[in-house]
């Protein structure tokens, strides 16, 4: 069996009555959208509901698969403890999405996330479903930090699945929206979350899956958004398959987005395959890009290249510009992997003997040797952008007041503790922000004496 439908749903608490008490009625277009959606499935009967949601057990480089036979749960952390839930799991088909996802190498299973008990990502769809259909067992699924392309990855696994045990299924992809639509909403009001709704709904009105994976990282962190990586493995459970696609609603009111789609097979579309194209592109521009790449760009890359295939650190080439043979200067090195910080690594001031040498060395330990991320793989280099910082002298500020953060990166130093921010970087929108985060790199507590630098810098793609 195929996937019979699929949903996207949100999940606030509000909108159980025992919860919202009466606040619900603000938005009761969603109210009723849902239950038509219930209606829906019950009316498809099917033998298994599979629920991804963002409030399940998550890793950042794993996908978490409830365990066992049975998951019990109820909202009593939203006051309304008699709201309960006892569902049972469908294990044959969680063992088999496991066992696929192990004999392709896949970082999916059900390791972690001991406590059995289920979440309201998962309970609020639930609590609309058991009130029209109480038949169905689950399949819970959790979101990971990995990128867009392996959430859709493992939705084409959960498919596969599914044909494999024949099992009769639902999709129901758990997820709310932008969570910064209004200045009064949970955190606040970006203008990119607004935008993140209007083009979300646009595209899963339209079943526009294949646009699900082109939304750019940074601004999804910006608007806040909860349920994208959601919607993204139900786009996979769908792959190549024609969809007739239906938005029941849409609300803003609450300063967070819920939006509710339905999608229908209409036959198989050997077009919607969308995962290897978008790849395909992605690639494609990447290699485009280096190829425009300055030399202390490409210096960099040769560098970190060298270094994991071959364990070689590469001397200083011939034909390099005078500034980077004859010139000294600290210089950050920073790498990304399909949108996401791989590792970052520089020096404030010069270490060597030219700007190529200390470029050299830091690629190295930007892919190697940043504490926060494993060593990169071989394997990773065709996917990575690597851009190259030259910082200016320091100079010393009397207050906030002399930053800019688009112009000048900060060093925060405080006794022996010394901590540094690039300027000019995503998500990192005020001074305030970002002597904040240079003092949480440093171990820099609020209160201690501080003294403020600022640095230029030349920046390299």
């Amino acid at each position: 069996m195929a996937i019979k439908a699929a949903f996207t749903v949100p999940h606030p608490p509000l909108i159980v009555p025992q919860v919202g008490r009466g606040g619900e009625k603000q938005i009761e277009a969603t109210t009723r959208a849902y239950e038509q959606t219930a209606e829906m499935i019950a009316e498809l009967r099917p033998d298994t509901i599979i629920i991804s949601s963002p409030h399940a057990p998550m890793y950042t480089d794993y996908f978490h698969i409830s365990l066992g036979s049975r998951a019990f749960g109820s909202l009593s952390d939203f006051r309304a403890p008699d709201v309960r839930f006892d569902e049972e799991y469908d294990e044959a088909l969680t063992q088999t999405i496991c066992r696929l996802a192990e004999d392709r190498g896949f970082p999916a299973g059900t390791l972690g996330g001991k406590d059995g008990s289920l979440d309201h990502g998962t309970m609020v769809p639930l609590y609309f479903i058991r009130q029209k259909y109480s038949g169905g067992r689950i399949v819970r699924i959790g979101l990971s930090g990995l990128p867009l392309t392996e959430h859709y990855r493992l939705g084409q696994l959960i498919q596969e699945a599914v044909r494999v045990t024949d099992t009769d299924a639902v999709y129901v992809a758990s997820g709310d929206l932008s969570h910064k639509l209004q200045d009064y909403g949970p955190y606040g009001f970006a203008p990119e979350g607004p935008q993140y709704d209007e083009r979300i709904m646009n595209v899963l009105s339209r079943g526009a899956f294949g646009e699900l994976l082109e939304f750019d990282e940074n601004f999804l962190d910006k608007a806040a958004e909860c349920g994208h990586r959601s919607f993204v493995i139900m786009a996979g459970a769908m792959d190549g398959i024609a969809v007739k696609a239906e938005q029941l609603s849409h609300e803003g009111i609450t300063g967070v987005g819920y939006g509710i789609c339905t999608f229908y097979p209409d036959g198989t579309d050997e077009n919607r395959h969308f995962l290897e194209p978008f790849i395909s592109k992605r690639d494609r521009e990447l290699a485009e890009k280096r190829e425009r790449s300055d030399a202390y760009v490409k210096l960099a890359i040769n560098s970190l290249e060298s270094y994991i295939v071959r364990g070689e650190k590469i001397p200083v080439p011939d034909g390099l510009p005078d500034d980077m043979i004859y010139k000294r200067a600290g210089a950050f090195v920073s790498i990304h992997k399909q949108g996401q910080l791989r590792g970052c690594i520089g020096t404030i001031a010069p270490t060597k003997g030219s700007i190529a040498e200390e470029i050299i060395q830091n690629a190295i330990s930007a892919s190697t040797q940043d504490p926060r991320f494993d060593s990169i793989t071989a394997d990773e280099l065709p996917l990575l952008e690597v851009n190259v910082d030259v910082l200016g002298e320091p100079e010393d500020i009397a207050s906030p007041d002399m930053l800019d953060v688009k112009r000048y990166g900060v060093i925060v130093t405080s006794g022996y503790k010394r901590g540094l921010l690039l300027p000019d970087l995503e998500g990192v929108d005020s001074v305030e922000d970002q002597i904040d985060i240079a003092m949480r790199k440093a171990w820099i507590r609020p209160g201690e004496k501080i003294k403020l630098q600022r640095f230029e810098v030349v920046r390299h793609y």
